[in-house]
């Protein structure tokens, strides 16, 4: 059974920096594609990055540069570390699986893609 759990989430200036995190149980990072998506209050859920099973991470352009995208077999758990974090990057965080290889963008970044997900993390960044 694949439960994801989010935390490190809270309330930052803008320029600020934050690392999420989601522990996953039941899952093999080596066999899954792990994602970060957000949604924001009366948008569109929508993906922030990606890694495959391999390694191998991609970003949505609006962050790409200032989120890094990591895991740690070890602890099984997946980070979002967040940097000169902006206004508009307040939202929702949640992290997804897939028991596959991710795609290529931009379908790795649709939410669709993904079987399953966390209750999420709420970030909310002040100007």
């Amino acid at each position: 059974q694949v439960q994801l759990a989010e935390s490190g989430g809270g309330s930052v200036q803008a320029g600020g920096s934050l690392r999420l995190s989601c522990a996953a149980s039941g899952v093999t990072f080596s066999s899954y594609c792990m994602g970060w998506f957000r949604q924001a209050p009366g948008k569109e859920r929508e993906g922030v990055a990606t890694i495959d099973s391999d390694g191998s991470t991609s970003y949505a352009d609006s962050v790409e540069g200032r989120f890094t995208i990591s895991e740690d077999n070890a602890k099984n758990t997946l980070y979002l570390q967040m940097s000169s974090l902006k206004p508009e990057d307040t939202a929702m965080y949640y992290c997804a699986a897939d028991p596959s290889f991710c795609p290529v963008t931009p379908q790795g970044l649709r939410s669709s893609w993904y079987d399953y997900w966390g209750q999420g993390t709420q970030v909310t960044v002040s100007s």
